[in-house]
């Protein structure tokens, strides 16, 4: 019984400074059609962050600066990558490995897929050659953001998010992608390769930091507003809540990974808890409830994959009904500058 686990003393495996991974692909890299399936992204679609640095400039900057960036070249030599790799039979943290999905951006290059760069643009926002013309066109040769036509912008939005872009505002899909990664779903990268199953996330805190790229509509890069931190806090939350159930669901067996997953599952349900005591909407309520209703257990997948799909549903319906400035009673709950991962930008 996860009950159990929750109250046994167990050793936690050995840290890696860089996210979580979600699919265990120990095939070659070098063009396998099966490998656009497997990877969070179709390299095919993917268009790289040189073409999103073609406006983003001060963006990509700041970018290659953060680990998300740096993690190219650093992953494949850090000690605990390695022996992450070494237990798993990994040759080749580019080529045959796990590591791709989440460590790496792959792109087809030449007719064939590699990696291109480490966490990029497309991570959070869409592979974006379906997209991307679409979202820098202002309307025409000579119009530029400022020049832009209310409706042709409107437009313009709306048939990039339908060729798969995620703009920022749509926060639910967004942090999605991060903890996607920042949880693991993979028992067999825990519990055999060592890997931690999910970093310490938290949406504000780690994005707040050095990540912080709030410099496409001002200079300087400050600080998310008020209203928009909670938002991230309470979203954040429902999803920390959804992907740990998700993760006790695919648990098989009583070792690190379904302890590590019920842990944070137990704290997400309880972080839930204080946020409905404090903000009292029917989707908050609605993930409170779901939660309350499975128990943490193995041999439990579907009820906890059901819960976590109802989770799921009421979390993306309250990152788009709600703004945040109405959500002042979950400030003090809200991580302060003091807590944010690494320095921003200035």
């Amino acid at each position: 019984m996860m009950k159990i686990f929750l109250n046994r003393i167990f050793c936690p495996c050995p840290t890696v400074a860089a996210l979580g991974l979600v699919v265990a692909m120990v095939m070659s890299a070098s063009g396998n059609p099966a490998l656009a399936q497997e990877l969070k992204l179709d390299p095919v679609n993917v268009a790289g962050p040189d073409a999103c640095g073609e406006c983003h400039k001060t963006s990509v900057a700041v970018w290659k600066k953060t680990r998300h960036a740096i993690t190219f070249k650093e992953l494949p030599r850090k000690k605990e990558a390695k022996k992450i790799a070494k237990n798993l039979g990994i040759r080749r943290m580019k080529a045959d490995s796990a590591c791709l999905s989440c460590h790496f951006t792959s792109a087809q290059v030449k007719g064939k897929i590699k990696p291109i760069s480490g966490i990029t643009c497309e991570s959070c926002h869409g592979a974006g050659k379906k997209w991307i013309k679409e979202h820098s066109d202002y309307g025409g040769k000579g119009v530029t953001m400022k020049s832009e036509k209310p409706d042709h912008k409107i437009a313009r939005y709306a048939k990039s998010e339908a060729a798969g872009m995620i703009r920022p505002m749509r926060l639910y899909k967004v942090a999605a992608n991060c903890y996607g990664c920042h949880t693991v779903p993979n028992e067999k990268l825990v519990n055999v390769g060592g890997h931690p199953a999910g970093s310490k996330f938290d949406l504000v805190a780690w994005s707040q930091g050095e990540v912080r790229h709030n410099v496409w509509y001002s200079k300087p890069n400050g600080e998310a507003s008020a209203a928009r931190k909670r938002m991230m806090y309470i979203v954040g939350k429902a999803l920390d809540l959804e992907f740990a159930l998700r993760g006790v669901a695919k648990a098989t067996q009583k070792a690190a990974y379904a302890v590590s997953m019920a842990k944070r599952a137990a704290a997400a349900r309880k972080a839930m808890k204080k946020i409905a005591g404090a903000v009292k909407t029917p989707e908050i309520e609605a993930i409170v409830a779901a939660a309350g209703a499975v128990k943490l257990k193995l041999n439990n997948a579907a009820n906890l994959t059901a819960a976590a799909d109802k989770i799921s549903t009421a979390a993306e319906k309250f990152s788009d009904a709600h703004d945040g400035s109405k959500f002042a009673a979950v400030d003090a709950l809200v991580p302060g500058a003091d807590k944010y991962k690494g320095k921003p930008a200035p």
